[in-house]
């Protein structure tokens, strides 16, 4: 529950035990901190008006990854402006947000195909590539979507061990490729879920460059708008080199903040889209969900204050981690990956009763945490009970 409270700067203080390991709060929560590079607009940090008050009915929800903010005002208003007319098909609106994402993307629109969120995107592009002895080559650790479809199509499924801290093998990964002699699909997610952890492309340049035989290369980048790492580069940059064997996939979902209403896309060739889009759903995407995108791919202010958001409330986490001394990966995304102490069931139900819900179990990471990055009062609050799970020395 969010309590719309007036609090005073000493209150505040208190609520946030003054200071996260040498952070001090007026660091945290300045509004100046979250829209230092907005100039033309303003938007209350929602610290700053509201305190979270967690129950058993209304948890502190940091488990699927969710964004937390919201979605920017101009694209909840498109959503309700957009249900009167949700008795008919968005045939429009489409190609108008099919246009947008292409000038983002610097492609032609038929390189761009609308999808029911990145899961129809996943299911429908793994679906277009499926051949006689097919395999998909994946990390260990990493989303799940593309394991689960690969076993509705009977595919051969093949996990390269990840390196230290979860890292990528992609050695490893060209390795299963060459040793084998069927069609290689390779899956990267990139940020990586759960471990929230970039690679650079150019780990991976000189083998997509080589135009490996029987390969094609998914690249998931649902977090990539959350990235800090000034090396990052998306996987586009290949399919606007002219690449054939890069597949991108995107979702409104994530630093829109739109996963209820299913939004995604794929970037690709003409030739490979008008492979994959013989598997998806005729683009029938729901009105209220593309008038929103559409507004919200041109709201740049609010992404930007959104992401700003997130870093506020990573750098809370990060904190508090490294306060308690909690191994955590460096952060992406808009959620953390860190090491427990005890068994990871026992750290969720301890979590849950201070109405937290985190992550669930991501094998083979058995002693690790992925815990979403809510607002910042929220994760003032995760820091400050789990500095008191701490001080009774059960974490």
């Amino acid at each position: 529950m969010m309590s719309n409270l007036n609090i005073s700067r000493r209150k505040l203080i208190t609520f946030s035990s003054v200071a996260i390991a040498g952070l001090s709060v007026n660091q945290l929560l300045a509004k100046a901190y979250a829209q230092e590079v907005q100039k033309s607009i303003s938007f209350s940090l929602p610290m700053l008006d509201k305190v979270v008050t967690p129950d058993a009915t209304n948890p502190v929800r940091l488990n699927f990854n969710e964004n937390a903010l919201g979605m920017s005002p101009r694209a909840k208003q498109a959503a309700i402006d957009a249900i009167p007319k949700a008795n008919r098909y968005a045939k429009a609106e489409m190609p108008l947000l099919n246009k947008a994402l292409a000038k983002h993307h610097q492609v032609v629109e038929s390189q761009i195909l609308l999808t029911a969120g990145s899961s129809e995107g996943i299911r429908s592009t793994i679906s277009a590539f499926v051949k006689p002895d097919t395999q998909l080559v994946i990390p260990e650790l990493t989303y799940g979507d593309g394991e689960h479809f690969a076993k509705i199509f009977n595919l051969k499924i093949t996990k390269v061990p990840c390196l230290t801290d979860w890292k990528i093998d992609i050695a490893g990964l060209k390795k299963a490729v060459e040793d084998y002699q069927g069609f290689s699909i390779v899956y990267l997610v990139n940020p990586n879920n759960p471990t929230s952890t970039v690679f650079g492309i150019n780990e991976i340049e000189s083998w997509i460059s080589s135009k490996p035989r029987n390969t094609i290369f998914i690249f998931d980048e649902a977090y990539a708008e959350f990235v800090n790492d000034p090396t990052f580069e998306s996987a586009d940059k290949f399919i606007t080199q002219g690449y054939e064997n890069i597949v991108l996939l995107k979702t409104f979902s994530k630093i829109h903040a739109m996963a209820g209403l299913r939004v995604g896309y794929i970037v690709s060739t003409e030739a490979n889209i008008k492979n994959i889009e013989q598997y998806v759903a005729g683009e029938k995407l729901n009105y209220c969900g593309v008038c929103a995108a559409l507004a919200s791919i041109n709201d740049t202010q609010y992404l930007t204050y959104s992401k700003k958001v997130v870093d506020v409330s990573r750098e809370i986490m990060e904190k508090v981690l490294s306060e308690l001394g909690l191994h955590y990966l460096k952060s992406e995304t808009n959620f953390m990956f860190h090491k427990v102490p005890i068994k990871l069931n026992d750290y969720r139900e301890l979590m849950k009763h201070k109405f937290i819900l985190v992550g669930r179990d991501f094998s083979p990471a058995t002693n690790w945490c992925r815990i979403s990055l809510g607002t910042p009062s929220e994760m003032l609050y995760i820091a400050n009970v789990m500095r008191e799970l701490r001080e009774k020395a059960m974490i």
